[in-house]
Formats: C-alpha cells, structure tokens, sequence
C-alpha cells in the first residue's frame, strides 16, 4: 500500500474511536445532564470541589461573594460642589470609585447653597455605586450671621486682596470655610450618619484602597484621619491663636486628658505653629463635631467674626479641634492611601504598600516627609514609629 493510503486508514481509525468516545459521553444521562443542567441552573457542579455557583465564580472581587452579610460602618462620602465643577467632581468620582467604593458601595452626599442641575445628577449618579443624595445648604448655614459687619468684612476683603493673599478677596470662600468650620454635619440629612470622607473635585488617588476605610476607623476608635499635613499661611488667621487661646482660659474642662497640644504648638500653647491637616481629604467621625467640646468651641469663634474680618480657613479649625478635644489615640495618618490635591502629591512611604495595591505615584513626590509638611512632627508628638522607607528610596 501506498504511504497516502495508509494515512487514510490510519486517519479513519482515530475518527471512528472520537466518534465513539463522543457518544459514550453525550449519551450518559447522567454525565449530560448533571454538568450542563447545573450551568443552566446556576447550580452547584458536580464534581468540582469548588461548590461555587456559575454567577458566584464570576463575581469580582470574590471577597464581596459574602455582600449579603457584610456589615458596613454608617457611613458616607461628602462633598461640597457646584454645577460648573462638574468635570472636575467626576474625575474624583471615578478615582473613588475605581480604587475603593465599587466594593463598598458607600453612600455619597453631595451639597450646594444652590438647587444641583440635573446634568450633575445624572453623571455622578451613574458612576457611583452606593446611593446618591443632592442636598441644598440651609441659608442660614451660608450667610452673614446678624453679629457681623459686612462693611468691615467687605473692607477686610479688600485689603487682603491687596496683599496678594489666597482667597483674600474672596466672599464665596469665606462662607465655604465657615460652613465646613461649623455647619455641614448639622445638615439634617446627614444627621443618619455617623463617619464621612471629604472628597473635593479634580483629586486623585493613586492606589488600591483594599480595605473598608470607614470600618478601619469603627474598630480603631479613631474619630480623626488625615493624609496631609503643612503650616497654614499665618496672614490668613492673625488672631485665631489668641482667640482659642481665650477659650481655652474659660473651658479647661474640655480638653482631652492625651491631646496632641505638642503638635499644633512648640512652647505649650503661647504660640501656634501653623500646623494642621490638610481638610481636602478628612475622615472623621462627625459625632465628634457635634460633641460639646467641639461645638462650644466653634460657636465661640464665630462669634469673634474672624471667618469674615480675617480669612480663617475650616483646616486650622478642625485641626486645633481635634489636637485639643481629642487623645492622640484617636488621631490617625493614613499613610498607606495614595491622594494628590494640587500641588500636593501623597505616595505611601513603604515599597511593600505601593506593589500590594498597584500604586501610580513616584514615592520621591510623597509630601509627607519633606521640610514644609509637619507630619514628621505628628509622628513624634503621637509616639508613632516613622516608617522604615523615607529615605525615599527608588522604586
């Protein structure tokens, strides 16, 4: 026989043992039935040690299988915003979500001093995955109380306009610190909640967020958690100092036994230093505002008028807030969280944080160890070890 020829028989053997081997499966009852049936029931596979369901093992991330019985914190994400920033919000939205919230589904509470327009609500509605809700600032939260001057406050604006200072002029951002100061938590929708997480628009975050933040805080006890840390521009908050320090002399009862009072000032409360957290990012339990402590001491500076005739911004106050109401115990850095808010970059300090959660930050760029930023000083007041890695080693 000719080599063709004996391939042919060859090739006819092989087909008819396929064939064969074909019908023994597709006829078993069992075997067909018990592996197709299952997929098209969604059913266990039998078999397979894995007793997961076809929609079950195709759920990402498979830590989130358990939804159903995961107890969140109470909790919600929180930002002020108007509708022209809408690009910008959405850009933050996308990182939040993307890096941590797809998981959680946290709520998200969005607030204006003005009616949001529907095109904001139809985009960020549809990239968050927890529950959206559009708020309007009571008018009483956003305007001049009745012990303020506004020919002072307006004189004030102009000469620190003059001076070239940040927002100097500004009216709008002299009632946005003044409500983030004082007012937000008093909103009544957020009165449900307990933790927030401040987002403003056009940040970034530049790793994977792979636990519950919100539960990190509940089963840690903290009530303040920050990123950033620098010195406040002192022409901005001339008297703010003095007038804490006036509070404090009437209300010494109110100061936490373990407070970081090292922190915001180098000779025991004569002077401030200019310390304090970064207020873009914050999450922190708002119970804390709303405690005695807190609120006395906020009604007590509004009534001095300095969110008007100075510029006294809403990050010093909730720093010396919380430096002075709280133990150092409660006060977290969220070092492992990678964020930018122009201009200032935050890069975890260790390697092993920036691999483990896909990282997109050059660690030279991290803020937090460099001479303008005093979360070294923190560290150090708050008895916490610094990390190995600032040394800024390349990686």
């Amino acid at each position: 026989m000719s080599r063709v020829t004996i391939r042919l028989i060859r090739f006819a053997v092989i087909a008819v043992l396929l064939v064969g081997l074909i019908y023994h499966l597709f006829t078993s009852d069992n075997a067909y039935t018990a592996y197709y049936g299952a997929l098209l029931k969604n059913a266990p596979i039998p078999g397979i040690k894995s007793q997961q369901t076809l929609e079950q093992a195709l759920q990402q991330p498979s830590e989130l299988n358990t939804e159903s019985t995961y107890v969140k914190a109470n909790a919600t994400f929180v930002t002020l915003a108007r509708n022209q920033e809408i690009w910008d919000m959405i850009e933050s939205i996308r990182a939040i979500e993307d890096r941590f919230n797809h998981k959680y589904k946290y709520d998200w509470v969005f607030l204006n001093d003005e009616e949001f327009d529907d095109r904001f609500k139809e985009l960020t509605s549809k990239l968050i995955s927890g529950n959206t809700y559009y708020e309007v600032i009571p008018h009483e939260h956003w305007s001049y109380p009745e012990w303020i001057d506004q020919t002072k406050a307006k004189e004030a604006r102009e000469k620190m306009r003059k001076a070239r200072i940040a927002y100097g002029g500004s009216e709008s951002y002299r009632h946005m610190c003044r409500y983030e100061s004082g007012f937000f938590w008093r909103h009544p929708f957020l009165n449900k909640y307990k933790y927030y997480w401040r987002v403003e628009p056009s940040i970034k975050i530049f790793c994977d967020i792979n636990y519950d933040v919100f539960k990190y805080m509940e089963d840690h006890k903290l009530r303040y958690g920050f990123i950033i840390s620098l010195y406040e521009y002192r022409g901005t908050i001339p008297t703010l100092w003095d007038t804490t320090v006036k509070f404090i002399k009437e209300n010494p009862e109110l100061l936490a036994k373990d407070n970081l009072m090292e922190f915001i000032s180098k000779n025991g409360g004569k002077d401030y230093n200019l310390c304090h957290f970064w207020s873009n990012f914050e999450v922190a339990d708002m119970d804390f505002w709303r405690e005695e402590a807190y609120s006395k001491y906020f009604d007590y500076l509004d009534h001095q008028g300095g969110f008007f005739y100075e510029r006294w911004g809403d990050a010093p106050v909730h720093t010396i807030g919380a430096s002075l109401f709280l133990n150092k115990s409660e006060v977290h850095h969220f070092d492992d969280i990678g964020y930018k808010h122009d201009p200032v970059n935050s890069c975890p300090t260790l390697k092993k944080w920036r691999m483990d959660n896909k990282c997109v930050c050059n660690p030279d760029d991290h803020f937090a160890w460099q001479s303008y930023s005093c979360v070294p000083r923190f560290y150090k007041v708050a008895g916490l070890e610094i990390p190995v890695d600032t040394n800024r080693t390349k990686s």
